[in-house]
């Protein structure tokens, strides 16, 4: 999750549930023109091994569809130790699919095919995609499945629902079910796994899933990855969490602007109600903001 699970989030998670998730996909990096690889970035920064050594292992992810670009960073990926880089054809934001970006690609199996083309003989790393059932209609997904099944392809995730959609509506598990049979690469599903019993709906319904990707639902609720909702080890995570975050963001700005980015997803993994944790939300001092959370996780 773009701003969420970067290094600070999953290096506190590895530390608090060691060995609880056996990878992470990296928020994405943007490919640009004329790409420089820099630790000016941000996005690049987030994963230097030197910075990735006791948190959680990372599948690094592309967004874009410049080929030359794509293949100067994923050879630079490889060379800092990175086995498989994730192609991001998933994201919803329109900002990125009118830009062809994304869940833009979804419409265009045949520039897929020939961006495909151009980079998997040049780039070291393996490749996994992530997808969802297309921008606009379910329809695209049928047509790109095809080209897709044409290449050694580590994993394919699938998020059912369309890009048009964003992250609202329900995924369209029918769709979903109608797909999975024709992809050769291994499914992982994602979409709305917030409940250890989503996870289990999941896996009853659609054995053949090789695995399921979490992203809010880890932020509902830490403990999802070990089948429990313990609150006690919750509250613990977000007190790690928050002091991970005042030590290392440089300003008061940035840690307010953090703290309360978590906090919009993590109070749902306590027993407060909505009222209580928008308390957090509105206050205007950090210090108000440190003393309401320490209230809650006491």
């Amino acid at each position: 999750m773009q701003g969420l699970t970067e290094v600070l989030f999953r290096r506190v998670y590895e530390e608090c549930f060691p060995g609880a998730l056996p990878l992470a996909v990296a928020p994405f990096i943007a490919l640009t023109r004329n790409l420089r690889f820099s630790t000016d970035n941000a996005q690049i920064r987030d994963v230097l091994p030197e910075n990735n050594h006791d948190s959680i292992p990372v599948v690094p992810q592309i967004l874009g569809k410049e080929p030359e670009e794509f293949i100067l960073l994923a050879n630079c990926l490889y060379d800092l130790g990175y086995n498989e880089v994730n192609w991001n054809m998933g994201c919803p934001m329109r900002t990125v699919t009118a830009k062809h970006r994304g869940c833009g690609l979804m419409p265009h199996p045949d520039e897929v095919r020939t961006i495909l083309d151009t980079i998997l003989p040049r780039m070291h790393t393996r490749l996994s995609v992530k997808i969802r059932l297309g921008l606009k209609e379910k329809d695209e997904v049928f047509r790109m499945v095809p080209v897709l099944n044409d290449y050694p392809l580590v994993s394919v995730t699938v998020h059912p629902r369309l890009g048009r959609q964003q992250y609202t509506g329900v995924p369209d598990l029918e769709a979903f079910g109608q797909m999975l049979p024709f992809l050769k690469a291994p499914v992982i599903y994602n979409g709305d796994i917030c409940t250890i019993e989503d996870a289990h709906n999941i896996r009853r319904r659609f054995p053949q899933v090789a695995d399921l990707m979490v992203g809010r639902g880890i932020l509902y609720n830490p403990t999802l990855p070990l089948g429990a909702v313990d609150v006690s080890l919750n509250k613990h995570f977000i007190r790690r969490l928050m002091e991970a975050i005042r030590t290392t963001l440089p300003t008061e700005e940035s840690v307010m602007r953090k703290t309360k980015e978590y906090w919009s997803l993590l109070w749902k993994a306590l027993p407060i109600s909505e009222m209580e944790a928008r308390k957090v939300l509105r206050a205007q001092e950090l210090t108000t903001v440190d003393n309401l959370i320490e209230e809650f996780i006491q």
